[in-house]
């Protein structure tokens, strides 16, 4: 299409449509600014608007699936599925903080005793005792137990040096 025939087809959309051949006009302005100033820019539409690319008006639907680059089925990628999420863990049993605070270390210690492996997880999960992202993985009870104690002695002596 030459530039004339453009002009021509504009003319009849804005007695048709008025203020839309205006909007098409300052579009194609920024598009040819933008051209003009970024080579990157002009390659990607000189590509596009080659006398190889179907025609914009030509293949209707069609058209806009090559434009989008969905026409070809070799073209389109897999749809990707969102990653597995893991589940939440349950909350823990008790509060190890306040047993620590009512019985000190001993009585933690017993009441951690009768808790298994995921039990005591749960009380690491829940109260952000894993900072190493290693705890999680153990399977020994003593190491979790271990690693409670640790670090609720840890949190509730923080801050004594200003008292």
């Amino acid at each position: 299409m030459q530039i004339g025939e453009a002009t021509a087809a504009l003319l009849r959309l804005d007695e048709a449509a008025p203020g839309t051949a205006g909007q098409l006009v300052a579009l194609v302005r920024v598009i040819a600014d933008e051209a003009a100033r970024t080579p990157r820019f002009a390659k990607s539409l000189s590509a596009v608007l080659s006398p190889g690319a179907a025609p914009a008006g030509a293949g209707g639907a069609s058209s806009v699936r090559h434009a989008l680059g969905t026409a070809d089925p070799e073209n389109t990628a897999p749809a990707q599925r969102a990653p597995a999420r893991r589940g939440k863990r349950a909350p823990g049993p008790f509060d190890p903080f306040a047993v620590y605070r009512e019985a000190g270390e001993p009585g933690l210690r017993t009441q951690l005793g009768d808790l298994d492996v995921e039990r005591l997880k749960d009380i690491i999960a829940e109260h952000a005792m894993d900072y190493d992202k290693l705890a999680m993985r153990w399977r020994t009870p003593s190491k979790l137990r271990d690693r409670i104690v640790e670090r609720v002695q840890s949190l509730t002596t923080k801050g004594d040096v200003f008292r």
